[in-house]
């Protein structure tokens, strides 16, 4: 390797943020390259205005190095040819190679001073896309906590250019865990697809069983195209063999297979290759959000899936089907970590249900708050008899009671609540209506993740903490009493939303984007950095 040394004191502002999200790094030029400096800065000036007022990552002091042999950075043609192919090879990550000054460069083999400019800030900001993704997190999920990637890409870069390791600098930045590479699989298979027209099913009111129409028609061939239903049953009827080809395409999709073709299925009919591929792309950024490391043990919450999974050593050895927010309590996404759970809970009514969801119950049916267990306690916290209150004269918007519901089998968290403070207050918990379970998507709650079989997560949660045994969980629930369980050690637990799935066994599925959340992403990914346009 030829000798590298660094060169102090001529730093360009650490200020200047990165290619379309906001990340600053200084960049050093060389002692022999001083004398472009004044022809160069205006230039750099320029290209590194920021896109973006969020920040991702601080800026490095690290300056960069180059050959003492070589006044340029990328003096190095064979560098730089191999940096134009692992641009261009960002495509297989679901990127744009556009949006990194591809063209440019491609133009600018013979110009070293200029190509100095445009490659380096055309690598930095291809790194910085492939560890923390091309868009903030927060700009699409405002509440996202989970911790960034740590890689220092000054150091990446000085590392790739001394040992001449272009090629695959930008590869190895990418996310290792299975779900990504299987992703990046399915985005390679679907590219190699001719994109077939296909038969698109108009949107309307939901069709049924015994309906005629032009609608049905088109339901009918786009069933034929799928090898569920056979041309000779195209005939504009919504008959037995058509429901039944119906409610396969739902189960397949993880939809609710009740053979009628509402807002989501006709939206999973009339996806094509184009919508895959685009699919596919939101989820590998969604991945590139995430830490190479989840926790040793933990658990995973995919709101998209209606699913949560319990992972130990990279494996997954529990999944409970969940119910998540409405699409009008939409649950957050966010990350944390599990401290404690709490057996046979009373529920505190948060305030906003008090007014919107209780209130109007109480006043359709003032018996039913002694029926379902609730107490009703004033400001001050003293016990009020609700059969002395008017609920039609108390104001929801200025609501002066505390509601909680004792412990029991009508209970709204059920026998168990799994505990991760959080601003949100969203936790897992068990349910009194579980069969609600039955249904394929699981919308119904109140922001918070009701979870079927909570009691055996439990176990498994306090499986390290040696006083909480089987024995000692079924005790404690069958008290009736609320008690509380301490976790020995806090375990993590990630609340996502992930609209495509791979599995071990079911491989790729592309599920149901329930809370529309898709769009903004494929958007912002598709949107071209304003150092892109110069």
């Amino acid at each position: 390797m030829k000798k590298i040394y660094i060169l102090a004191g001529i730093v360009l502002a650490a200020g200047f943020m990165l290619l379309g999200i906001g990340l600053r790094e200084s960049i050093i030029i060389q002692p022999a390259a001083q004398t472009n400096i004044v022809e160069k800065e205006p230039k750099i000036r320029q290209l590194l205005a920021p896109d973006s007022v969020n920040e991702l990552y601080e800026p490095s002091i690290e300056p960069l190095v180059a050959d003492t042999s070589d006044k340029y950075l990328w003096g190095n043609n064979q560098n730089y040819a191999d940096l134009i192919i692992t641009l261009e090879n960002l495509s297989l990550h679901g990127l744009n190679p556009d949006h990194y000054h591809l063209e440019k460069l491609k133009t600018l083999q013979e110009d070293k001073s200029e190509r100095d400019i445009w490659a380096t800030d055309a690598w930095h900001s291809a790194a910085a896309h492939m560890i923390y993704g091309k868009i903030d997190p927060v700009t699409v999920e405002p509440d996202w906590t989970a911790v960034r990637r740590d890689v220092n890409i000054t150091e990446r870069m000085q590392y790739a250019l001394a040992s001449d390791n272009i090629a695959d600098s930008l590869e190895d930045l990418a996310p290792k865990q299975p779900e990504y590479v299987a992703l990046r699989e399915e985005l390679s298979r679907l590219r190699t697809l001719a994109e077939a027209p296909i038969a698109l099913v108009p949107a309307g009111e939901a069709i049924k069983k015994g309906m005629k129409s032009g609608r049905v028609r088109a339901l009918q061939e786009r069933l034929v195209q799928l090898s569920l239903l056979l041309d000779e049953n195209v005939n504009g009827e919504m008959d037995e063999q058509t429901v039944n080809a119906l409610k396969v395409f739902q189960f397949q999709s993880e939809l609710d297979n009740d053979g009628v073709a509402g807002t989501a299925t006709i939206a999973a009919l009339n996806l094509g290759v184009q919508d895959k591929i685009n699919q596919v792309r939101v989820n590998m950024e969604r991945a590139r959000w995430l830490p190479d490391f989840l926790g040793k043990k933990h658990v995973r919450v995919n709101i998209a899936a209606f699913k949560t999974t319990a992972w130990n050593n990279g494996k997954v050895e529990r999944t409970h089907l969940a119910i998540v927010g409405k699409s009008f309590r939409k649950t957050p996404v966010f990350s944390d970590e599990i401290e404690y759970m709490i057996f046979n809970p009373w529920w505190e009514t948060p305030p906003s249900l008090a007014r919107a969801d209780k209130l109007p119950a109480f006043r359709r049916d003032p018996g039913a708050v002694k029926r379902l267990g609730f107490q009703v306690l004033d400001r001050s916290g003293n016990l009020v008899d609700s059969t002395t209150i008017d609920w039609n004269s108390v104001s929801a918007s200025n609501f002066p009671y505390r509601i909680r519901q004792a412990p029991g089998e009508l209970n709204a968290l059920g026998k168990v609540k799994i505990m991760f403070p959080n601003p949100h207050n969203v936790y897992l918990h068990d349910t009194p209506t579980r069969d609600l379970f039955a249904k394929q998507q699981r919308a119904f709650s109140s922001g918070c993740i009701r979870t079927q079989d909570p009691l055996d997560l439990a176990t498994w949660l306090l499986s390290d903490t040696k006083e909480w045994t089987a024995e000692n969980i079924n005790k404690a629930v069958a008290s009736g009493k609320e008690t509380r369980a301490n976790l020995t050690a806090k375990i993590p637990v990630h609340i996502l939303y992930n609209t495509v799935v791979w599995d071990e066994t079911g491989g790729i599925k592309f599920l149901d984007d329930i809370y529309d959340r898709d769009s903004a992403i494929l958007s912002a990914l598709d949107e071209l950095p304003s150092s892109s346009k110069l």
